[in-house]
């Protein structure tokens, strides 16, 4: 009989060695699941704000104050107006 206690014995503490086992490696995929998925969050997010920040600018960044053709705004209530530019033609003019 003290074969099969032995065996028992064995048998029960693999059992629970496997149990303890599995619910650590279970835990271990849960949190290494739960950090990828909290960084994909971030870099989600991170990449909406760089686009929201692209757009801002965009939006309001003002245009060059010279239009295309290179004429200089001479309208003093544009908010593109630029003096130096402006008092430059007019001396350049003279």
């Amino acid at each position: 009989m003290s074969t099969s206690q032995g065996v028992n014995v064995l048998r029960w503490s693999a059992l629970i060695a496997g149990i303890f086992y599995g619910f650590s490696h279970q835990r271990t995929i849960t949190a290494r699941t739960a950090a990828a998925h909290e960084k994909a969050e971030y870099d989600h997010k991170a990449e909406l704000i760089q686009k929201a920040k692209l757009e801002w600018a965009k939006k309001t960044l003002p245009p060059q104050s010279k239009t295309a053709s290179g004429d200089i705004i001479t309208d003093p209530n544009d908010k593109n107006f630029d003096l130096e530019a402006y008092l430059t033609k007019l001396s350049a003019e003279s």
